[in-house]
């Protein structure tokens, strides 16, 4: 099995299990043993998946202005979490492939396995939710054939996807190409680099 065709069936899995209660509160049961990457990509599609009904609840033209900032504060530590969490599983394809050497003629990627993996989770979400608007009962026939078009497309863009992550694991496997990550050194979530935080912290001193 390749490595996209285990995180297709791990992301599929998480949205399922999501669905079932299809509640931003409910509590992960991860399935799979921690520290191995299936529990990294699992928890990663899991993170995903709530994030996504953040961002439907958020749009919410009637929600309270109290509740859309305390939400505004769980979208900001989800995507720290998502962040974090991309980084230890580029540390995993680092550890993986440390032994290799690459060639003189390697070149870089323009962004490192687990960064192409982040966008594979979220399409896994786009076409379970586009599949959802195709399967509506309640919508118009116009409606259900644009989406059925637009899920046509994410399921191409899908396998396409999949298919360049496993090409790339492969060239770095071979030292066709190597890994360089760089962290994502998120600027607003520190305290010392974003200004309305640390002066703030200095005015109140």
């Amino acid at each position: 099995m390749t490595f996209t065709k285990q995180a297709n069936r791990i992301f599929n899995q998480a949205i399922q299990d999501y669905h079932l209660t299809d509640n931003v509160d409910t509590p992960i049961h991860n399935p799979y043993e921690h520290g191995s990457i299936d529990y990294s990509l699992y928890l990663k599609c899991w993170i995903d998946t709530v994030q996504w009904h953040y961002e439907d609840i958020i749009r919410d033209p009637k929600i309270d202005p109290v509740e859309a900032l305390a939400l505004k504060r769980r979208i900001d530590q989800s995507n720290q979490d998502r962040t974090d969490l991309v980084e230890e599983i580029d540390s995993y394809f680092r550890h993986t492939y440390s032994e290799v050497k690459p060639k003189a003629d390697a070149r870089l990627n323009t962004e490192s396995p687990a960064w192409a993996i982040d966008r594979l989770s979220i399409l896994a979400l786009k076409i379970y939710h586009m599949k959802e608007q195709v399967e509506r009962k309640d919508a118009s026939k116009e409606h259900r054939e644009k989406c059925e078009a637009k899920l046509n497309v994410l399921l191409e863009q899908q396998v396409d996807l999949s298919t360049a992550i496993d090409q790339l694991l492969e060239d770095i496997a071979a030292g066709h190409k190597y890994m360089k990550v760089y962290r994502q050194m998120k600027m607003y979530n520190d305290p010392s680099t974003n200004p309305i935080l640390y002066k703030g912290n200095s005015e109140e001193a």
